[in-house]
């Protein structure tokens, strides 16, 4: 077998890297990974360096070789875009005159959605291979003197297998997601809400209706250039706005997500007195709603919960989809239906000095953790089993 690192997607031919990916997940495709590179959004000025895993059945000099297994991963100098926060693992290690970064990192960028994070050819023995992989991402941490490896929002399935008597530390996070069971309409699911909750709801909808809002939902391949223009230009402002600097993301990358992942996209569209005013873009697979920006020119009472949360629920059961995951934080989307739901990262610590202070933490956090899911449930608005 042939292990290889490559410093960009492009490195690979789009159908090797398609094939091995049995998942319409839509941040492990090809062109999301490639409109991230090449608008220059992932890069090494941006902190993100491309170095992604390959296995090979032999040498490709004869170009007949076989991809076994793939990953996503980047070589990190800080810890932006990742959503799992291991900002007091690095400040632990610069207090001891050791350095954290560079650190190895399987995610995907500025997107904090749980999927698949590896691919493995079909008939392989996932445990055998799976270790084959960590013991050559061990090795490239070694070459590389990075202090640690680390895999974001893995599958549940993919977590079991990084975690199982293979060095990987388990942290458990949650985030809230809503989850389909079988309603027909928005209104059938309102009514598993108790009628205070309901009513409340009801009314925050009728808000964006009375302020002469209207909204549309259009897939990607219908949006137009000039509404992908006015879409940046909120999404821009709304950035500026919050943290008063750029997003993670240009207008290079949005140009290329309209060209390139249109299938995977739709837009949550706010019109008011002519105009686009806000929209909130999504991205799909075969069983689950992602929602993933945002940006609005105008404060308009309840919108976003309307665009970014209300009007995903109602696309999601027209198109019978599963879940729908609205993004990171956001305790204010119990109320409205979204539950708690654990997310999960995998982390391996190479210094033998830090890693037994990390599992430490992570078991206190996970307790705090459970803890925190069991008192969220308690806020949800639906009606008691009883």
């Amino acid at each position: 077998m042939l292990v290889e690192f490559i410093p960009s997607i492009d490195a690979i031919d789009r159908d090797s890297w398609q094939s091995i990916w049995a998942s319409d997940y839509p941040f492990i495709q090809y062109e999301f990974l490639q409109s991230l590179e090449q608008s220059q959004c992932v890069s090494k000025d941006s902190g993100w360096i491309p170095h992604h895993f390959l296995l090979w059945s032999e040498d490709r000099e004869d170009d007949k070789g076989e991809l076994l297994a793939a990953m996503p991963l980047y070589i990190k100098n800080h810890s932006y875009g990742e959503y799992v926060f291991d900002w007091a693992w690095a400040d632990a290690y610069h207090r001891y005159g050791v350095e954290y970064y560079p650190k190895l990192l399987n995610a995907i960028p500025f997107t904090p959605a749980t999927g698949p994070r590896y691919a493995l050819a079909e008939g392989l023995d996932e445990a055998l291979f799976c270790q084959i992989m960590l013991q050559q991402l061990q090795q490239e941490c070694q070459r590389l003197e990075a202090s640690s490896f680390h895999s974001l929002f893995p599958s549940s399935h993919q977590l079991n297998c990084l975690t199982t008597d293979h060095q990987l530390l388990q942290r458990d996070a949650v985030q809230f997601h809503w989850i389909n069971e079988d309603y027909k309409n928005f209104d059938d699911f309102l009514a598993s809400f108790k009628s205070r909750k309901r009513k409340s709801l009801k009314s925050e909808r009728r808000k964006v209706d009375q302020q002469g809002v209207k909204i549309q939902c259009v897939e990607g391949a219908d949006i137009s250039a000039d509404q992908w223009q006015q879409f940046y230009h909120c999404y821009h402002l709304t950035y500026l706005k919050r943290s008063g600097r750029q997003g993670y993301l240009n207008h290079d990358f949005f140009k290329r997500l309209a060209t390139n992942c249109a299938n995977s996209i739709m837009m949550a569209q706010a019109h008011y007195d002519g105009q686009m005013v806000a929209a909130a873009l999504y991205f799909k697979d075969s069983e689950t709603l992602y929602g993933r920006y945002w940006g609005c020119l105008d404060d308009f009472d309840a919108l976003h919960f309307e665009a970014c949360y209300y009007q995903g629920i109602e696309y999601a059961i027209e198109n019978r989809l599963k879940r729908f995951d609205p993004g990171a934080q956001g305790e204010h989307k119990i109320q409205r239906g979204f539950k708690p739901s654990y997310v999960h990262s995998a982390h391996w610590i190479a210094s033998e000095e830090f890693r037994p202070a990390i599992e430490d933490f992570l078991k206190q956090e996970s307790e705090h953790i459970e803890l925190y899911k069991e008192d969220a449930e308690s806020y949800l608005p639906f009606k008691s089993e009883d």
